[in-house]
């Protein structure tokens, strides 16, 4: 018996059907990441599984319980299964200590001491000792989810559910929450994550499922997924994720915002400080060397930038797409430092598509 047995899961709002069936079978142990475009149901896959929401149709049953029978008692299903939610859903007049042994003793029954004592040994865990005594308007967002994890974890689960819970933090906050999970996802509990943290997901899980269409679209292995993807839309998803691209035209010639997305999506692929920067260097010297001397001297059309990278800026390269221009932008010759600039983070790439000039990063 697996652990999580799903069968043509079915959800309906009045105005959307985000799951049409859904079936899957998760084992104890397993790490599952969640991927996909947003309003594919993903977050409504994992609330289902915990009922906090009622499925239209269908079954889950978890650990032997099905937990739509309405006679089952939800209470006790949920003991087994610990949620972490996007915006923390801490309480706020309460310390962190206290918001970590509340749920120990009222759903548990724990003595206050046994709480508190364990209380302290997971805020340890994740990396708040020390904090106890903080209220959570006097935590950083990071802190604040790492002290929902301790939360979760006091119930000692079975399962962990986290929803995106990454989303809501700035980005200088992302790493801490992430490397909880990752230590969470060694210990052999079984994780649902629905993440748009697609590093994470491919270094922590054993599967991954690609939602789209109302449903698990495609699954299987990391490696399978994000390298060798068998379906269309994932395909599609998969190398958004890994390009960046901007249009410049004699309407559009703003090359802080260009470079502005550069550095969000060297950020995303976890590029280290040298990459990131000779992304950004490579993508500023070729607009203002080439692309934006050609628009602004009367040229018509769209020049489009796209940059892509694997994970820590791996393959990463710039083309510079002007089958829509009027003219090859890189007809004209750059001056001399310019050109050093750009012979010194990039060299040409061969390209068999026409109006198109193609460059490597230099790693």
């Amino acid at each position: 018996m697996h652990l999580i047995e799903i069968r043509e899961l079915r959800k309906e709002y009045p105005n959307i059907v985000p799951l049409k069936s859904v079936s899957a079978d998760i084992d104890a142990g397993e790490v599952i990441a969640i991927i996909g475009p947003s309003g594919t149901g993903k977050s409504t896959f994992l609330r289902c599984i915990n009922r906090l929401e009622t499925p239209t149709s269908g079954t889950i049953t978890v650990d032997g319980v099905n937990v739509c029978d309405p006679k089952t008692d939800l209470s006790a299903v949920r003991r087994k299964m610990g949620m972490v939610f996007q915006s923390f859903n801490l309480f706020g007049h309460k310390t962190a200590v206290e918001n970590i042994m509340m749920p120990q003793e009222d759903l548990l029954g724990v003595s206050p001491k046994e709480a508190y004592e364990k209380a302290l040994a997971l805020l340890k865990r994740v990396g708040l000792e020390g904090k106890e005594r903080k209220y959570p308007d006097e935590l950083s967002g990071g802190q604040k989810q790492r002290v929902a994890i301790a939360r979760a974890l006091a119930m000692d689960p079975q399962i962990m559910l986290f929803d995106e819970p990454t989303s809501a933090l700035d980005p200088t906050m992302v790493s801490e929450v992430l490397s909880v999970i990752r230590d969470l996802a060694e210990t052999g509990l079984t994780i649902m994550l629905v993440t748009h943290e697609m590093r994470l997901a491919r270094d922590v899980s054993t599967r991954v499922f690609y939602m789209d269409e109302g449903g698990i679209y495609e699954q299987g292995t990391p490696e399978q997924i994000f390298e060798h993807p068998e379906r269309e839309k994932t395909r599609e998803f998969i190398f958004r994720i890994r390009s960046y691209e901007y249009t410049l035209s004699s309407e559009n010639k703003d090359i802080y915002a260009l470079l502005g997305g550069v550095e969000e999506f060297t950020r995303h692929r976890s590029m280290s400080k040298k990459a990131a920067e000779r992304c950004r260097l490579a993508a500023e010297e070729i607009c203002a060397t080439y692309l934006l001397p050609a628009i602004s001297s009367g040229g018509e059309g769209k020049i489009v930038l796209r940059l892509t990278a694997g994970e820590e800026g791996a393959n990463a390269s710039l083309e510079a797409d002007f089958s829509a221009f009027s003219a090859d932008p890189f007809k004209k010759a750059g001056d001399e430092l310019a050109s050093a600039i750009l012979s010194g983070v990039t060299e040409p790439m061969p390209t068999e598509k026409k109006g198109v000039r193609a460059f490597r990063i230099k790693m």
